[in-house]
Formats: C-alpha cells, sequence, structure tokens
C-alpha cells in the first residue's frame, strides 16, 4: 500500500481518502483506529500491529507531532525485534513510503 497525500486531517492512501486515524499493513488499512488516551500511544492500542509480527513499524505521531509514545510501547517492539521509526505524520509518511520493507505497519495520527 502506498500513501499517495497526507495534510492536515486527511491521508489518502491508493486512491481512497481517509479523514480518521490509520494503520496501514501489508494487505489492509484499518481507519477505525483509536487509542485509549488520544496522544499517548499505549501498549493496548497497538496489539493487533504486534500480533501482526511486522519487522518495521512506522509511526506518524501526527501532524506536529502531539502524539507520545510510551516507554512501554517501545520496549515491547525491541524485545520483539521490531524496529520503531517515529516522527511526526507529515515526515513519517515519506519514511513510511521510502522503505521497502515488505513487512512494515504504518500507524499514522492526522491531527495535531
Amino acid at each position: 500500500m502506498k500513501i499517495e497525500e497526507y495534510e492536515f486531517g486527511r491521508i489518502k492512501v491508493d486512491g481512497k481518502n481517509y479523514s480518521s486515524d490509520v494503520i496501514i499493513y501489508p494487505e489492509k488499512l484499518d481507519d477505525s483506529w483509536w487509542r485509549k488516551e488520544g496522544h499517548l500511544l499505549q501498549l493496548e492500542d497497538v496489539l493487533s500491529i504486534v500480533e501482526a509480527n511486522p519487522k518495521l513499524v512506522v509511526i506518524g505521531t501526527g501532524y506536529y507531532g502531539c502524539m507520545n509514545i510510551s516507554e512501554e510501547v517501545k520496549t515491547e517492539l525491541k524485545s520483539r525485534g521490531i524496529e520503531l521509526i517515529a516522527a511526526n505524520s507529515p515526515e513519517a509518511v515519506k519514511l513510511f513510503n521510502q522503505n521497502s520493507e515488505p513487512r512494515k505497519i504504518g500507524a499514522f495520527h492526522l491531527t495535531c
């Protein structure tokens, strides 16, 4: 899947626009991603990602980078050998598209 466009509050993936936060898996997109606390990414928010066993996770922390990633998430990903790249969403989109790893997952907070 390729991200074609991103702007505050909107992302276009494979020709379809989304206005809610998304998780992009290799073969599907989840546009119902909701976190327990909007600006703090916790382990329970990424369990589906962890269970998918990717090699790489790219997290977009919001347009201005307001979403923080808990140490628990970082520790869990590292313990499973999953590489984490986190950046504000505009930069994370670029990094996601540039990376050719077939087992990558992207999780993008679209606002803030």
